[in-house]
């Protein structure tokens, strides 16, 4: 299929420079195309993967893309979408930040697939050569100020304040452009819906810089910015950004953020972030349509991307782990896996390895009281690592703990508790 016509289809297009100039150019040679990442923090979260995912899919219609690292431009601080200055960050940060992002990336896109191998650049290689002479000099003069305050990153931060290093932001992103246009024949240029104003700066940038000279012949791609039917902001859980490191985010966590999608967010979900077929997708709608209780698409979606962003055993132990949650055969998962499934329940650690069992729930504070821990378990509130226990004499045995390390208690349905063995 045409890449652009199946950009569009799934929804991925929000503004193009020149729709039809675009189509001709993609259609007639290869094109070398980049998007940027800043390095804000030591990995890149589920928000970044949508432009991520789009150089992957432009490598894969034949193109090359460009993952441009910011190391120079995250030393500043971009004003797009906020409502505030960033908090600048030392040059050793940025750089380890800067390493940890490129290792990332070198994950989702081929770097080593031939003539039209992914590229890692970071554009502090040029920005931290250039003094202010030259900046003001030979790039600066090609920006008019009315221009720059007509663009809505800097004109929605009017109000509030800007500094003059967020509002020079533009002209470095535009820079980068202009860099990667002369040493890397870049002619495309793409970012989510708030980098219009500097897509469309860089282009001008190109082309003031080469008047007399050339007929500049560059675009720039804005995807849509991503939300959720219910208003929640995308990317977003309890804990906070669900990041594509597994230190940060483990592969469970992270499956389960896409199993949880609501019915009306899976379908475009599966559109903006899987590489399944149009064919394929309109099948997983129609079960969502006509049997959304089996959640077959929301399994479909956690699975490619779970693969596509750790592994496939990272994904199969992601599966583990929720069958075993749903089963309640605890005794069926590793430490590992305990840590990652249990990783926000309360947690106790006991200083001996065989409480009784009365006592454990009392001090790790499962239950109330002695007499509300013997209610309890009459009752058959109590499960031990998934299994109901009513003996109101027992004692935690070796068998009872995973790994010698754990066990998990869990009180009623839904509450559950991790205990430690420090003995």
């Amino acid at each position: 299929m045409d890449l652009l016509k199946d950009l569009k289809q799934r929804g991925l297009i929000n503004q193009i420079t020149d729709e039809e100039g675009l189509a001709k150019h993609l259609s007639e040679k290869q094109v070398t195309l980049y998007c940027g990442f800043d390095p804000t923090a030591d990995s890149l979260h589920i928000g970044h993967l949508l432009p991520a995912l789009m150089l992957k899919r432009f490598q894969q219609a034949g193109h090359r893309p460009i993952a441009l690292v910011g190391g120079g431009t995250g030393m500043i601080g971009d004003p797009s979408g906020r409502s505030e200055e960033r908090q600048l960050n030392e040059a050793s940060v940025v750089q380890h930040f800067s390493n940890k992002l490129t290792e990332q990336l070198a994950k989702i896109l081929n770097f080593d697939q031939g003539d039209n191998a992914a590229v890692s650049k970071n554009n502090y290689e040029w920005l931290s050569q250039m003094t202010i002479i030259d900046f003001l000099r030979d790039t600066g003069k090609h920006f008019g100020i009315n221009y720059m305050l007509a663009k809505d990153s800097v004109e929605s931060r009017i109000e509030q304040g800007i500094s003059f290093t967020e509002f020079s932001y533009m002209i470095l992103q535009s820079l980068d452009f202009q860099k990667l246009y002369e040493k890397e024949n870049c002619t495309l240029q793409i970012g989510g819906s708030d980098q219009w104003g500097n897509i469309t700066a860089g282009l001008e940038l190109l082309r003031r810089s080469a008047a007399g000279e050339k007929q500049v012949e560059a675009y720039g791609i804005t995807m849509p910015l991503v939300t959720k039917a219910d208003g929640t902001k995308f990317g977003k859980t309890a804990g906070g950004a669900v990041w594509l490191d597994p230190k940060k985010t483990s592969p469970y966590e992270f499956y389960q953020f896409w199993i949880n999608a609501d019915d009306r967010d899976v379908i475009p979900f599966l559109n903006y972030f899987t590489f399944l077929t149009m064919e394929e997708i309109a099948e997983l709608e129609k079960e969502v349509e006509q049997h959304p209780e089996k959640r077959t698409a929301q399994r479909r979606l956690a699975e490619e991307m779970t693969k596509l962003v750790h592994n496939e055993e990272a994904l199969k132990q992601a599966e583990r782990i929720t069958e075993a949650l749903f089963n309640g055969d605890i005794k069926a998962l590793s430490g590992q896996e305990i840590q990652q499934g249990f990783k926000d329940v309360p947690a106790y650690t006991s200083e001996e390895l065989s409480p009784g069992l009365i006592d454990l729930l009392v001090h790790a504070g499962i239950s109330s009281s002695k007499r509300q821990a013997r209610e309890d378990i009459k009752n058959g509130a109590i499960y031990v690592n998934g299994e109901r226990n009513q003996e109101l004499t027992y004692t935690i045995s070796p068998s009872d703990r995973i790994e010698d390390k754990f066990t998990i208690i869990r009180r009623g349905k839904k509450k559950y508790f991790l205990i430690h063995y420090r003995g």
